[in-house]
């Protein structure tokens, strides 16, 4: 074998070793984070790819309605002061200028528009860090367990509480006259803790959430800037 065949064989042998490695490790969701509003005429589209995106198990995509188009002709009946300070709180945490509807930001990590489908595929193929992450509904409580690991990053853990799915006429506003069909809507947010590298469990009651949510989602967000290390959803009855 020549030299050039012993340093390729040895850089397919290095990409085989790395394709198996990312394939051992546990999977979860990508996080879609979308910032929109029903007052917004651009948004739209972007709630349509997230209807899409909705069902699959690969996906994890949750629409935070804000609150700042609220006096432009039209108040958002999903909006949460939360949702606008959230999308401000990671736009000044990662040097962006400013916020927008509708922003999408791809698991904590990068902002697109909000009907960007090329940025989803394309980051749908990339490794992803993953923290296990279990959740379950038991005698009216979730109970989230996150195990220990070696490594000491500080994550925020997080339960967002959402709708499945709703429809809203729209009669005034940029979207008037239109009927907007939305999904996994936001409807309350709430930090339940920090996860500091040793195994911890977090609670939080069911009827402390809104009873029109369908599901809770766990995720796991950097206490920095605001990248997804963990996800996992419950179902809610």
């Amino acid at each position: 074998m020549t030299g050039s065949q012993t340093s390729a064989a040895f850089a397919l042998a290095a990409i085989l070793a790395c394709a198996a490695a990312l394939a051992q490790q546990p999977s979860r969701p990508l996080v879609l984070e979308l910032y929109t509003s029903q007052g917004c005429s651009s948004c739209p589209p972007a709630e349509a790819l997230l209807g899409e995106l909705a069902d699959r198990t690969d996906v994890l995509p949750l629409a935070f309605h804000v609150d700042y188009w609220d006096d432009l002709g039209w108040r958002d009946r999903f909006a949460l002061p939360a949702a606008a300070q959230q999308q401000r709180w990671w736009a000044m945490a990662n040097g962006l200028p400013g916020v927008f509807t509708p922003q999408l930001i791809i698991d904590g990590r990068r902002s697109v528009v909000g009907s960007d489908r090329a940025a989803i595929i394309a980051a749908l193929r990339e490794p992803r860090t993953t923290v296990p992450v279990r959740a379950e509904l038991r005698d009216g409580v979730v109970q989230v367990s996150v195990p220990a690991r070696s490594t000491t990053e500080v994550y925020d853990v997080f339960a967002i509480a959402y709708l499945s799915r709703a429809e809203t006429v729209i009669p005034r506003g940029e979207n008037a006259g239109r009927t907007l069909t939305e999904w996994n809507i936001v409807r309350s947010w709430q930090r339940l803790g920090v996860s500091r590298g040793g195994a911890a469990v977090f609670t939080v009651a069911r009827n402390s959430l809104p009873a029109d949510a369908s599901r809770v989602a766990i995720v796991l967000q950097d206490a920095g800037r605001g990248g997804i290390a963990g996800a996992s959803v419950v179902e809610l009855p």
